[in-house]
Protein backbone atom coordinates (compact mmCIF):
# COMPACT_ATOMS: atom_id res chain seq x y z
CA UNK A 1 0.00 0.00 0.00
CA UNK A 2 1.08 3.66 -0.28
CA UNK A 3 3.41 4.77 2.40
CA UNK A 4 5.05 1.90 2.46
CA UNK A 5 8.86 0.86 0.07
CA UNK A 6 10.05 -1.79 -1.85
CA UNK A 7 12.17 -2.73 0.69
CA UNK A 8 9.30 -3.59 3.38
CA UNK A 9 6.56 -5.25 1.19
CA UNK A 10 5.73 -8.95 0.79
CA UNK A 11 7.04 -10.81 -1.69
CA UNK A 12 7.46 -11.90 -4.71
CA UNK A 13 5.19 -8.71 -6.04
CA UNK A 14 4.54 -6.81 -9.23
CA UNK A 15 6.18 -3.49 -9.64
CA UNK A 16 4.72 -0.94 -12.05
CA UNK A 17 7.24 2.04 -12.85
CA UNK A 18 4.80 4.96 -13.76
CA UNK A 19 7.23 7.06 -15.36
CA UNK A 20 8.13 4.47 -18.09
CA UNK A 21 4.72 3.89 -18.53
CA UNK A 22 4.31 7.37 -19.46
CA UNK A 23 7.25 7.60 -21.61
CA UNK A 24 6.49 4.39 -23.33
CA UNK A 25 3.02 5.76 -23.86
CA UNK A 26 3.93 9.17 -25.11
CA UNK A 27 6.64 7.67 -27.65
CA UNK A 28 4.20 5.43 -29.14
CA UNK A 29 1.16 8.08 -29.11
CA UNK A 30 3.61 10.70 -31.25
CA UNK A 31 4.59 8.46 -34.27
CA UNK A 32 0.94 7.67 -34.74
CA UNK A 33 0.15 10.82 -34.75
CA UNK A 34 2.91 11.89 -37.09
CA UNK A 35 2.14 8.89 -39.34
CA UNK A 36 -1.85 10.27 -39.34
CA UNK A 37 -3.51 7.34 -38.02
CA UNK A 38 -5.68 6.78 -35.19
CA UNK A 39 -4.87 4.52 -32.09
CA UNK A 40 -6.97 1.50 -30.05
CA UNK A 41 -4.44 0.89 -27.62
CA UNK A 42 -4.95 -2.86 -26.49
CA UNK A 43 -5.19 -2.94 -22.78
CA UNK A 44 -4.61 -7.40 -22.66
CA UNK A 45 -1.39 -6.57 -20.93
CA UNK A 46 -2.56 -4.01 -18.56
CA UNK A 47 -6.11 -5.39 -17.90
CA UNK A 48 -6.19 -2.29 -15.03
CA UNK A 49 -8.29 0.90 -15.26
CA UNK A 50 -5.51 2.20 -13.66
CA UNK A 51 -3.02 1.73 -16.34
CA UNK A 52 -5.69 2.81 -18.64
CA UNK A 53 -6.35 5.83 -17.10
CA UNK A 54 -2.07 6.95 -18.39
CA UNK A 55 -3.69 6.19 -21.72
CA UNK A 56 -6.78 8.17 -21.51
CA UNK A 57 -6.10 11.15 -18.96
CA UNK A 58 -9.03 13.24 -20.01
CA UNK A 59 -11.64 10.72 -20.97
CA UNK A 60 -12.12 6.53 -22.59
CA UNK A 61 -11.12 6.55 -25.91
CA UNK A 62 -11.32 3.02 -28.32
CA UNK A 63 -10.05 0.35 -26.89
CA UNK A 64 -9.24 -3.57 -28.13
CA UNK A 65 -9.64 -5.99 -25.13
CA UNK A 66 -8.92 -9.79 -25.31
CA UNK A 67 -11.48 -11.35 -23.25
CA UNK A 68 -15.21 -10.51 -22.82
CA UNK A 69 -14.07 -10.05 -19.52
CA UNK A 70 -11.78 -7.78 -19.67
CA UNK A 71 -14.75 -5.71 -22.35
CA UNK A 72 -16.92 -6.18 -19.15
CA UNK A 73 -14.75 -4.89 -16.87
CA UNK A 74 -13.53 -1.80 -19.08
CA UNK A 75 -17.15 -1.30 -19.99
CA UNK A 76 -18.39 -0.81 -16.36
CA UNK A 77 -15.63 1.69 -15.76
CA UNK A 78 -17.16 4.05 -18.75
CA UNK A 79 -15.79 2.54 -21.84
CA UNK A 80 -17.98 2.62 -24.44
CA UNK A 81 -15.69 1.64 -27.84
CA UNK A 82 -14.39 -1.85 -27.46
CA UNK A 83 -13.30 -4.35 -30.08
CA UNK A 84 -13.32 -7.91 -28.78
CA UNK A 85 -10.17 -8.92 -30.78
CA UNK A 86 -10.46 -12.36 -30.88
CA UNK A 87 -12.64 -14.73 -32.65
CA UNK A 88 -15.73 -14.70 -31.58
CA UNK A 89 -17.15 -18.28 -30.31
CA UNK A 90 -21.39 -18.43 -30.66
CA UNK A 91 -21.94 -19.08 -26.96
CA UNK A 92 -20.43 -15.63 -26.29
CA UNK A 93 -22.70 -13.94 -28.38
CA UNK A 94 -25.51 -13.08 -25.47
CA UNK A 95 -22.52 -11.76 -23.48
CA UNK A 96 -21.39 -9.38 -26.34
CA UNK A 97 -25.11 -8.29 -26.46
CA UNK A 98 -25.84 -7.28 -23.26
CA UNK A 99 -22.86 -4.98 -23.75
CA UNK A 100 -24.08 -3.40 -26.83
CA UNK A 101 -27.71 -3.06 -24.99
CA UNK A 102 -26.40 -1.30 -22.51
CA UNK A 103 -25.13 1.48 -24.35
CA UNK A 104 -21.38 0.17 -25.32
CA UNK A 105 -20.37 -0.06 -29.11
CA UNK A 106 -18.94 -3.24 -29.54
CA UNK A 107 -17.22 -4.89 -32.81
CA UNK A 108 -16.71 -8.33 -32.88
CA UNK A 109 -14.29 -10.79 -35.13
CA UNK A 110 -15.20 -13.30 -37.19
CA UNK A 111 -13.29 -15.28 -39.76
CA UNK A 112 -15.82 -17.94 -41.37
CA UNK A 113 -19.39 -17.92 -42.13
CA UNK A 114 -20.81 -20.41 -39.83
CA UNK A 115 -19.87 -17.28 -37.43
CA UNK A 116 -21.73 -14.91 -39.19
CA UNK A 117 -24.51 -17.13 -39.64
CA UNK A 118 -24.39 -17.29 -35.77
CA UNK A 119 -25.22 -13.76 -35.59
CA UNK A 120 -27.71 -13.55 -37.72
CA UNK A 121 -29.54 -16.52 -35.75
CA UNK A 122 -28.67 -14.46 -32.65
CA UNK A 123 -30.34 -10.92 -33.87
CA UNK A 124 -33.05 -12.81 -35.44
CA UNK A 125 -33.79 -13.74 -31.71
CA UNK A 126 -33.38 -10.23 -30.32
CA UNK A 127 -30.21 -9.82 -29.51
CA UNK A 128 -28.58 -6.43 -29.74
CA UNK A 129 -25.57 -6.78 -32.12
CA UNK A 130 -22.47 -5.72 -32.25
CA UNK A 131 -20.39 -4.51 -35.82
CA UNK A 132 -18.34 -6.76 -37.19
CA UNK A 133 -14.61 -7.14 -38.25
CA UNK A 134 -13.24 -9.68 -40.25
CA UNK A 135 -10.30 -11.05 -39.63
CA UNK A 136 -7.64 -11.16 -42.32
CA UNK A 137 -4.03 -13.06 -42.54
CA UNK A 138 -1.17 -11.18 -43.05
CA UNK A 139 1.65 -13.11 -42.49
CA UNK A 140 0.25 -17.06 -41.67
CA UNK A 141 1.29 -16.59 -38.13
CA UNK A 142 -2.58 -17.00 -36.81
CA UNK A 143 -6.24 -16.76 -37.86
CA UNK A 144 -7.99 -14.95 -40.44
CA UNK A 145 -8.42 -14.90 -44.00
CA UNK A 146 -5.96 -14.37 -47.23
CA UNK A 147 -7.50 -11.13 -48.92
CA UNK A 148 -8.39 -12.28 -51.67
CA UNK A 149 -10.01 -15.37 -50.42
CA UNK A 150 -13.49 -15.50 -52.01
CA UNK A 151 -15.12 -15.94 -48.34
CA UNK A 152 -14.35 -12.74 -47.17
CA UNK A 153 -16.86 -11.83 -49.67
CA UNK A 154 -18.90 -14.66 -48.35
CA UNK A 155 -18.81 -13.76 -44.82
CA UNK A 156 -19.70 -10.26 -45.54
CA UNK A 157 -22.43 -11.24 -47.61
CA UNK A 158 -24.13 -13.34 -45.11
CA UNK A 159 -23.75 -10.14 -42.15
CA UNK A 160 -25.47 -8.27 -44.30
CA UNK A 161 -28.41 -11.07 -44.78
CA UNK A 162 -28.67 -10.88 -41.62
CA UNK A 163 -28.93 -7.13 -40.85
CA UNK A 164 -25.11 -6.76 -39.31
CA UNK A 165 -22.69 -3.41 -40.22
CA UNK A 166 -19.51 -4.93 -41.61
CA UNK A 167 -17.18 -2.36 -40.53
CA UNK A 168 -14.33 -3.66 -42.13
CA UNK A 169 -11.24 -5.66 -41.50
CA UNK A 170 -8.95 -6.26 -38.67
CA UNK A 171 -4.95 -7.81 -39.18
CA UNK A 172 -2.21 -9.08 -36.61
CA UNK A 173 1.54 -8.91 -37.82
CA UNK A 174 2.15 -11.92 -35.41
CA UNK A 175 5.34 -12.72 -37.42
CA UNK A 176 6.65 -9.45 -36.63
CA UNK A 177 7.66 -11.38 -33.50
CA UNK A 178 10.28 -13.53 -35.26
CA UNK A 179 12.66 -10.30 -36.20
CA UNK A 180 15.66 -8.94 -34.47
CA UNK A 181 17.55 -6.09 -33.22
CA UNK A 182 14.64 -4.36 -35.37
CA UNK A 183 15.87 -6.05 -38.98
CA UNK A 184 12.68 -6.56 -40.89
CA UNK A 185 10.37 -4.94 -38.75
CA UNK A 186 9.44 -1.89 -41.61
CA UNK A 187 9.09 -4.32 -44.00
CA UNK A 188 6.44 -6.72 -41.52
CA UNK A 189 4.48 -3.70 -40.81
CA UNK A 190 3.72 -2.64 -44.47
CA UNK A 191 3.06 -6.64 -45.44
CA UNK A 192 0.74 -6.01 -42.66
CA UNK A 193 -0.89 -2.41 -43.83
CA UNK A 194 -1.15 -4.09 -47.56
CA UNK A 195 -3.00 -6.97 -46.44
CA UNK A 196 -5.61 -5.05 -44.43
CA UNK A 197 -5.94 -2.30 -47.12
CA UNK A 198 -6.26 -4.67 -50.31
CA UNK A 199 -8.95 -6.57 -48.15
CA UNK A 200 -10.69 -3.45 -46.94
CA UNK A 201 -11.00 -2.53 -50.97
CA UNK A 202 -12.71 -5.73 -52.01
CA UNK A 203 -15.33 -4.97 -49.88
CA UNK A 204 -15.84 -1.64 -51.06
CA UNK A 205 -15.87 -2.74 -54.34
CA UNK A 206 -18.92 -5.38 -53.75
CA UNK A 207 -20.84 -2.37 -52.13
CA UNK A 208 -19.82 -2.37 -48.17
CA UNK A 209 -18.54 0.48 -46.85
CA UNK A 210 -15.81 -1.53 -44.31
CA UNK A 211 -14.77 2.10 -42.85
CA UNK A 212 -12.46 0.47 -40.83
CA UNK A 213 -9.16 -1.22 -41.44
CA UNK A 214 -7.37 -2.08 -38.51
CA UNK A 215 -3.77 -2.97 -38.41
CA UNK A 216 -1.24 -3.48 -34.95
CA UNK A 217 1.18 -5.03 -33.39
CA UNK A 218 3.46 -3.79 -30.58
CA UNK A 219 6.58 -4.07 -32.68
CA UNK A 220 5.14 -3.08 -36.28
CA UNK A 221 3.50 -0.06 -34.53
CA UNK A 222 6.47 1.26 -33.44
CA UNK A 223 7.92 0.60 -37.02
CA UNK A 224 5.74 1.47 -39.48
CA UNK A 225 6.86 4.36 -41.39
CA UNK A 226 3.87 4.46 -43.84
CA UNK A 227 0.00 3.89 -43.02
CA UNK A 228 -2.29 5.05 -46.01
CA UNK A 229 -5.40 2.96 -46.33
CA UNK A 230 -4.83 2.44 -42.45
CA UNK A 231 -8.00 3.99 -40.07
CA UNK A 232 -6.61 2.64 -36.68
CA UNK A 233 -3.25 0.89 -35.11
CA UNK A 234 -3.44 -1.87 -32.13
CA UNK A 235 -1.05 -2.01 -29.85
CA UNK A 236 -0.75 -3.26 -25.85
CA UNK A 237 2.32 -4.52 -24.72
CA UNK A 238 4.00 -1.28 -25.52
CA UNK A 239 2.98 0.49 -22.47
CA UNK A 240 4.93 -2.21 -20.37
CA UNK A 241 7.65 -3.18 -22.65
CA UNK A 242 9.38 -7.20 -21.64
CA UNK A 243 12.60 -8.55 -22.47
CA UNK A 244 10.96 -10.35 -25.53
CA UNK A 245 10.55 -6.76 -27.38
CA UNK A 246 14.02 -5.91 -26.23
CA UNK A 247 15.15 -8.84 -28.27
CA UNK A 248 13.05 -8.11 -31.33
CA UNK A 249 14.47 -4.48 -31.06
CA UNK A 250 11.90 -2.46 -30.19
CA UNK A 251 13.16 -1.13 -26.93
CA UNK A 252 15.83 -0.50 -24.50
CA UNK A 253 16.10 -2.03 -21.61
CA UNK A 254 15.72 0.72 -19.42
CA UNK A 255 12.55 1.07 -20.88
CA UNK A 256 10.52 -2.17 -19.44
CA UNK A 257 8.46 -1.14 -17.36
CA UNK A 258 6.89 -3.61 -15.17
CA UNK A 259 8.98 -6.13 -13.41
CA UNK A 260 9.01 -8.96 -10.38
CA UNK A 261 10.48 -7.91 -6.68
CA UNK A 262 11.96 -11.06 -5.36
CA UNK A 263 13.71 -11.69 -1.75
CA UNK A 264 16.84 -13.65 -2.05
CA UNK A 265 16.42 -17.01 0.17
CA UNK A 266 19.45 -18.97 -0.31
CA UNK A 267 22.64 -20.06 -2.04
CA UNK A 268 24.84 -22.74 -3.48
CA UNK A 269 27.99 -21.79 -3.88
CA UNK A 270 29.09 -25.22 -5.19
CA UNK A 271 26.54 -24.58 -8.41
CA UNK A 272 26.54 -21.01 -8.65
CA UNK A 273 23.36 -20.45 -7.92
CA UNK A 274 21.60 -17.68 -6.12
CA UNK A 275 18.21 -18.58 -4.75
CA UNK A 276 15.08 -16.40 -5.08
CA UNK A 277 11.36 -16.58 -3.85
CA UNK A 278 9.71 -16.04 -7.15
CA UNK A 279 9.33 -19.07 -9.12
CA UNK A 280 7.49 -19.34 -12.04
CA UNK A 281 4.40 -19.17 -10.65
CA UNK A 282 5.49 -15.17 -10.25
CA UNK A 283 7.44 -14.59 -13.28
CA UNK A 284 5.43 -17.20 -15.38
CA UNK A 285 6.99 -20.30 -17.52
CA UNK A 286 7.20 -18.08 -20.61
CA UNK A 287 10.75 -18.22 -22.10
CA UNK A 288 9.78 -16.05 -25.05
CA UNK A 289 13.60 -15.62 -25.26
CA UNK A 290 14.82 -18.89 -25.81
CA UNK A 291 15.54 -18.77 -29.28
CA UNK A 292 16.99 -15.22 -29.65
CA UNK A 293 20.54 -14.18 -29.72
CA UNK A 294 20.66 -13.71 -26.00
CA UNK A 295 18.80 -16.00 -24.20
CA UNK A 296 17.10 -14.33 -20.73
CA UNK A 297 16.29 -17.36 -18.80
CA UNK A 298 13.03 -16.65 -16.77
CA UNK A 299 14.12 -13.19 -16.22
CA UNK A 300 16.54 -10.46 -16.05
CA UNK A 301 17.63 -9.81 -12.80
CA UNK A 302 18.64 -6.01 -11.64
CA UNK A 303 18.82 -4.75 -8.06
CA UNK A 304 16.29 -2.98 -5.92
CA UNK A 305 15.95 -0.12 -8.06
CA UNK A 306 16.41 -1.56 -11.25
CA UNK A 307 19.47 -1.76 -12.39
CA UNK A 308 20.60 -4.80 -14.34
CA UNK A 309 23.65 -6.49 -12.62
CA UNK A 310 25.97 -8.21 -15.42
CA UNK A 311 24.74 -11.11 -17.07
CA UNK A 312 22.30 -11.99 -14.28
CA UNK A 313 19.43 -13.99 -14.94
CA UNK A 314 16.87 -16.77 -13.41
CA UNK A 315 18.11 -19.25 -15.45
CA UNK A 316 15.27 -21.76 -13.95
CA UNK A 317 12.66 -22.05 -11.78
CA UNK A 318 10.61 -24.11 -10.11
CA UNK A 319 6.83 -23.38 -8.53
CA UNK A 320 8.31 -21.12 -5.59
CA UNK A 321 12.44 -20.88 -6.21
CA UNK A 322 13.93 -18.90 -9.02
CA UNK A 323 17.72 -20.04 -9.66
CA UNK A 324 19.53 -17.06 -9.99
CA UNK A 325 23.23 -17.38 -12.30
CA UNK A 326 25.38 -15.76 -14.52
CA UNK A 327 24.45 -16.12 -17.60
CA UNK A 328 26.26 -19.22 -19.88
CA UNK A 329 29.16 -18.14 -21.23
CA UNK A 330 29.72 -14.98 -19.72
CA UNK A 331 32.74 -14.20 -17.58
CA UNK A 332 30.40 -11.90 -15.16
CA UNK A 333 31.34 -12.49 -11.46
CA UNK A 334 28.42 -14.06 -9.47
CA UNK A 335 27.84 -11.04 -7.21
CA UNK A 336 27.69 -11.47 -3.35
CA UNK A 337 23.69 -10.93 -2.19
CA UNK A 338 23.14 -11.73 1.08
CA UNK A 339 19.98 -13.84 2.45
CA UNK A 340 17.20 -10.83 2.68
CA UNK A 341 18.64 -8.96 -0.54
CA UNK A 342 15.77 -7.71 -2.26
CA UNK A 343 16.02 -7.77 -6.68
CA UNK A 344 14.13 -6.26 -9.14
CA UNK A 345 13.35 -9.39 -12.30
CA UNK A 346 12.63 -7.79 -15.52
CA UNK A 347 10.14 -10.19 -17.40
CA UNK A 348 10.33 -12.10 -20.60
CA UNK A 349 6.91 -11.60 -21.82
CA UNK A 350 4.95 -8.58 -19.15
CA UNK A 351 1.38 -10.18 -20.28
CA UNK A 352 2.25 -13.90 -18.67
CA UNK A 353 3.62 -12.37 -15.62
CA UNK A 354 1.37 -10.05 -15.07
CA UNK A 355 -1.13 -12.67 -15.27
CA UNK A 356 0.41 -13.93 -12.59
CA UNK A 357 -0.41 -11.43 -10.04
CA UNK A 358 -3.82 -10.00 -8.39
CA UNK A 359 -1.97 -5.89 -8.49
CA UNK A 360 0.71 -3.64 -9.26
CA UNK A 361 2.65 -2.16 -6.53
CA UNK A 362 3.31 1.33 -8.32
CA UNK A 363 7.10 3.29 -8.08
CA UNK A 364 8.39 6.39 -10.03
CA UNK A 365 11.71 5.76 -11.80
CA UNK A 366 14.67 6.08 -9.03
CA UNK A 367 12.49 5.77 -6.12
CA UNK A 368 11.71 3.17 -3.79
CA UNK A 369 8.50 4.26 -2.05
CA UNK A 370 5.26 2.91 -3.28
CA UNK A 371 2.94 5.10 -4.36
CA UNK A 372 -0.24 3.11 -5.32
CA UNK A 373 -1.29 -0.40 -5.58
CA UNK A 374 -3.26 -0.71 -8.87
CA UNK A 375 -5.94 -3.85 -9.13
CA UNK A 376 -5.69 -5.79 -11.81
CA UNK A 377 -8.78 -7.83 -13.39
CA UNK A 378 -8.45 -11.78 -14.07
CA UNK A 379 -10.36 -14.21 -15.86
CA UNK A 380 -12.32 -14.54 -19.45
Amino acid sequence: MPGTTLDAIATPALILDVARVDRNVTRLRAHLTDLGVAFRPHLKTAKSVDVARRLFPDGWGPITVSTLAEAEYFAAAGATDITYAVGLAPDKIARVGALVAGGVDVTVLIDTVEQAQALGAAARDGIAMPAVLIEIDCDGHRGGLLPDDAVVIAIAEALRAGGIEVRGVLTHAGESYACRGGVGLPEAAEQERAAAVAAAGRLRARGFAAPVVSVGSTPTAHFARMLDGVTEVRAGVFMFFDLVMHGIGVCAVDDIAVSVLATVVGHRADKGWILVDAGWMAMSRDRGTQRHPVDQGYGLVCDIDGTPYGDLIVADASQEHGIVTVRPGSDATLPMLPIGTRVRILPNHACATGGQHDAYRVVDSGGRDVIATWPRMRGW
